[in-house]
C-alpha cells in the first residue's frame, strides 16, 4: 500500500474549505495532519467539515513554525491573505515540506524570484493553484499554439467579471495591504495567467488604466499590452457588475481562433475554412489537489511552476505602475 501524503493545511478560509471538501474524499492517498488557523471561527467552521465526513478533526497550531517543528508532513497547501503567501511557503519548502500554493503566488516580481531561488535551493516541489494552467483545456490550447497548426500569434483579448466589489467588501480583500490589489489581483489573476499562459512569451510594454469605484483597491482595469513577438494583447475586468463570476479569452491567429476561459473549463477552435467555433474535446480535469500529487509522483511535469507565479507578478507590477501613471506605457522587465 502506498503510504498516504500527510498534509497541512495552512490557512482554513472559505477557499480552503472548498478544496478540503475534495481532499477529504481522497483518504487513501491523503492524511490531513494539521491545521493551522488563527481564527476560532475559521476552525470552527473547519471543523464541522471534518465531522460531516465521518472523520477525525486535526489538531490545530496557529503558529506555522511551531507546526513545522512539530508534525511529520510531506506537504501543505496555503491557502491564506496573499501577503502572507511569500513567508509562509520559503519557511515550508525550507522545512523539507513540499507546497501547493493558492494563487496569486506572492505580492510582487521580487518575492517571486524569490521563491524559485527557494525551490531551486532546497529541491522541493512547488506548485501554484492556477485553475488555468492546471487545466487539460489550457494544456491543450498551448499545445496547439505551440505547434503552429494554427499559425502566427496575432493578438489575444481577455475579459473576465464578477460582483466582486459589493461581494468582498468589508473583507481582507479589499484591504491594500494584505490583498496587494483588487480585483485584477484577485480573481483577474487567473486572466492574466492564462492570458501569459497562452502567449507562451514576456509583455514588453503594458498600459492599463484602471478605477477603484470608491472602494480601497482598484475593481475596474483595461489594460493594453504588447508582447516580445509584437502581438498584442487586451485585457478588461469588472468586478461591479451584476451576481456572476466569469470570462472569455480568445486568441487570434493567421489560420485559426482559440477561444477558452481564466479557469480553463471549455475550449473551442475555429480553423480557416469552418464557420463556427467548434468544441475540442479533452480529458476531464483534475482537481488542484490531484494535480498536485500527480507532480510530485512524476506522473507528468509540473504545469504550474513558481516561474508562472513570477510571469503573473511582472505584469500586474506593469500594470501598477502603468496605472499610476494614468495609463503611460511601461517597460516591463
Amino acid at each position: 500500500m502506498t503510504q498516504k501524503v500527510r498534509l497541512a493545511m495552512i490557512g482554513c478560509g472559505g477557499m480552503a474549505r472548498h478544496h478540503l471538501r475534495n481532499i477529504l474524499l481522497q483518504s487513501e492517498t491523503t492524511e490531513i495532519t494539521a491545521l493551522c488557523e488563527p481564527s476560532p471561527e475559521a476552525l470552527a467552521a473547519t471543523a464541522e467539515i471534518f465531522t460531516i465526513n465521518d472523520a477525525p478533526v486535526p489538531p490545530n497550531e496557529p503558529e506555522l513554525d511551531k507546526l513545522l517543528a512539530t508534525y511529520d508532513l510531506d506537504a501543505a497547501f496555503i491557502i491564506t491573505p496573499h501577503a502572507y503567501h511569500h513567508d509562509q511557503a520559503k519557511a515550508c519548502l525550507e522545512a523539507g515540506v513540499d507546497v501547493l500554493l493558492e494563487k496569486p503566488m506572492v505580492m510582487n516580481a521580487a518575492e517571486a524570484l524569490s521563491l524559485i531561488e527557494t525551490r531551486d535551493r532546497t529541491g522541493r516541489l512547488l506548485v501554484v493553484a492556477f485553475n488555468g494552467s492546471l487545466s487539460p483545456e489550457i494544456r491543450e490550447a498551448v499545445r496547439l499554439l505551440r505547434s503552429g497548426e494554427l499559425g502566427k500569434l496575432l493578438s489575444i483579448s481577455g475579459t473576465i467579471w464578477q460582483q466582486w466589489g459589493p461581494g468582498t467588501a468589508g473583507k481582507w480583500r479589499q484591504v491594500p495591504e494584505i490583498a496587494g490589489g483588487g480585483f485584477m489581483f484577485d480573481t483577474g489573476a487567473h486572466l492574466l495567467n492564462t492570458v501569459a499562459d497562452l502567449a507562451g512569451e514576456e509583455f514588453v510594454e503594458v498600459a492599463a488604466w484602471t478605477d477603484n469605484y470608491g472602494r480601497p483597491v482598484e475593481t475596474l482595469a483595461v489594460v493594453i499590452g504588447r508582447l516580445a513577438s509584437g502581438a498584442l494583447v487586451t485585457l478588461h475586468g469588472c468586478g461591479e457588475t451584476v451576481r456572476s463570476c466569469s470570462s472569455d479569452i480568445r486568441v487570434f491567429c493567421t489560420d485559426a481562433i482559440l477561444r477558452t476561459g481564466a479557469w480553463g473549463a471549455f475550449l473551442e477552435v475555429q480553423r480557416q475554412g469552418e464557420d463556427a467555433l467548434m468544441s475540442v474535446e479533452v480529458p476531464p480535469s483534475l482537481g488542484a489537489w490531484e494535480q498536485f500529487l500527480a507532480v510530485r509522483n512524476g506522473d507528468f511535469p509540473n504545469p504550474s511552476p513558481p516561474e508562472v507565479g513570477l510571469r503573473m507578478a511582472r505584469l500586474y507590477d506593469a500594470i501598477k505602475a502603468s496605472a499610476a501613471q494614468n495609463g503611460v506605457p511601461v517597460k516591463c522587465e
